[in-house]
């Protein structure tokens, strides 16, 4: 009895390309259905894969989606993935939106929310130390803008809060985590105090 090796081989790699394609089927139906970032030990269990094997298809998922040329595609978040719009269609979706949301980042909220994300946790009185003025509206209104949370309490007198960033700040400035942050010099903290320095002195001056 002949067998035929390269009809056998062809059907199976027929078969890994099915399951393939079914996995990348279900991790797309899975993102756009949560909306949100989803944990890949999460996805990894509906497929009933190990985490290695998972994430090896979410990749060629989202190299995919960067070769097609398509609007959307799908961020990594400190170990969770999320689908999103790519950044270039928001001048068309603005058009199609009743009420677009674009938040407006003054010169002193980019100073505070670097001051965040490299010194988190951080509590107001440290930002305050760092940029020499009240920081109660610029963290407020980031709180607002859902690019920095409450992470807990000081176990210090007071109990202050601490602060961080969010998963939105990471999609924001397209980086998967706060590790891929550059590094910011002593010099630029300087600077950031001094430019603190001199908002407050024309202020006074109005």
């Amino acid at each position: 009895m002949k067998w035929d090796l390269c009809g056998i081989f062809t059907h199976r790699n027929r078969g890994l390309v099915w399951k393939k394609k079914k996995y990348e089927a279900i991790v797309e139906a899975i993102l756009f259905t949560m909306g949100e970032s989803v944990e890949l030990e999460r996805i990894a269990k509906t497929l009933e894969l190990d985490t290695e094997r998972t994430k090896k298809i979410i990749e060629h998922l989202m190299q995919r989606y960067e070769d097609d040329g398509v609007g959307v595609k799908i961020m990594e978040l400190d170990g969770s993935y999320q689908m999103c719009t790519k950044g270039e269609m928001y001048e068309y979706l603005v058009k199609i939106a009743k009420q677009p949301k674009k938040h407006v980042l003054t010169d002193v909220l980019l100073e505070t929310l670097s001051i965040i994300a490299y010194k988190q946790p951080i509590t107001k009185a440290e930002i305050e130390k760092i940029r020499g003025v009240s920081c109660d509206h610029a963290v407020n209104k980031l709180v607002e803008y859902n690019l920095v949370c409450e992470l807990g309490r000081l176990d210090a007198p007071g109990r202050p809060l601490l602060f961080g960033t969010t998963e939105e700040f990471l999609r924001s400035f397209g980086v998967q985590s706060i590790d891929e942050l550059p590094v910011l010099s002593p010099v630029q903290v300087e600077e950031f105090k001094q430019e603190a320095e001199a908002e407050m002195h024309m202020k006074l001056d109005i």
